[in-house]
């Protein structure tokens, strides 16, 4: 008979501070709904919110400056007006030197006397426009595809999951450039449905997988001993315990989303004239790169602001849905809570 390991003073300590970590924990979620807890994790996420902060600045500059449509914009500027040229070959009117000068053209202009603040922004919106299409649409693929694959299994599972897996098996961009030339000169909405067909199957594999393990829950079983239905059980008792997972990849689809599309409009099988996007940009002067580089330096800082925003506000969604993420307190929590378990401990007598 072995007899236990010794308890030393440091695993005493260690374990005194994980009993405090687990309480200042629950008590910092005390009385709170599950809503709540995630939304207060979310908050807490440093870098999510910094990259709310900065797309919903952009967002809100590219929607403002130029206008929507009728709407008009505060810039004094449309993509397609010509001007003459202010800076030699139409460097930026921007400068630091003296205080800050924004100038007539602070991005600077093309060839030909666009403003390349306005094309940016146009730019912006586009993109903008496809990826939030692409997230929505193809999110809502894939929830129902793999909602429906994962809930009957059986013969249904293995049809829908082997056509997954032949359009998994296809490059994503070669049946982008397809799609892309056939609806490519129209609209951004159409481009965007047709990216929409090809970037489901992520979502739907993960919804699968959660389905299967949910519909073998209880709560799962007494829903269906109460007599609700298939469509019922699948939309309202399980696919709300799945909403994180959902959530989080409908982010990293529109991350994807928008790099896809900017792939595409470089290679001339996306959006084209009259309407542009960011690729577009990048793809029109990209020959201007050694001698005018303000030209593809600007759509492209706003393609990998806009991608970096969303994995990271990915990454915040991810760590407030996890229930194993736990917040780590600081030295300063660990003390009041050490004083408060001091003062609540009866005292002892001393002999």
């Amino acid at each position: 008979m072995t007899s236990p390991a010794p308890i030393s003073p440091q695993n005493l300590d260690g374990q005194h501070h994980d009993a405090v970590e687990n309480a200042i924990e629950l008590k910092d979620v005390e009385g709170l709904s599950q809503g709540r807890i995630v939304v207060r994790r979310f908050l807490r996420h440093r870098g999510a919110m910094v990259a709310a902060f900065v797309l919903t600045a952009v967002v809100l500059l590219a929607y403002t400056s130029i206008g929507v449509g009728p709407l008009p914009g505060w810039w004094k500027y449309q993509p397609n007006d010509l001007s003459p040229i202010a800076n030699a070959g139409g460097a930026p009117t921007l400068s630091f030197s003296g205080g800050l000068s924004i100038g007539e053209h602070p991005l600077g202009q093309d060839n030909v006397g666009r403003d390349v603040f306005a094309l940016v922004m146009r730019g912006t919106q586009t993109s903008l426009l496809v990826m939030f299409i692409v997230g929505i649409l193809s999110s809502a693929i894939g929830i129902a595809v793999g909602a429906v694959a994962g809930y009957f299994r059986g013969r249904l599972d293995n049809v829908i999951m082997r056509f997954t897996d032949m359009i998994i098996t296809i490059p994503v961009i070669m049946i982008g450039a397809i799609l892309g030339r056939w609806v490519g000169g129209a609209t951004p909405v159409l481009l965007a449905i047709a990216l929409s067909m090809v970037t489901w199957t992520t979502m739907a594999r993960l919804v699968r997988g959660e389905f299967l393990a949910l519909r073998e829950r209880e709560f799962v079983d007494a829903a269906r001993v109460a007599g609700a239905s298939d469509v019922r059980i699948m939309f309202k008792h399980i696919l709300p315990n799945a909403i994180g997972v959902m959530i989080v990849n409908a982010t990293l689809l529109m991350a994807s989303a928008i790099l896809l599309e900017t792939a595409l409009s470089y290679l001339g099988f996306g959006i084209s004239f009259p309407n542009t996007s960011l690729g577009t940009l990048i793809n029109d002067y990209q020959s201007a790169f050694a001698t005018r580089p303000w030209l593809f330096w600007w759509p492209g800082l706003f393609i990998v602001t806009i991608a970096l925003c969303i994995n990271f506000l990915g990454d915040g969604l991810r760590d407030a849905f996890d229930p194993r993420q736990r917040r780590i307190p600081t030295r300063r929590a660990l003390a009041r809570a050490d004083r408060r378990a001091a003062k609540a401990r009866p005292a002892t007598a001393t002999v």
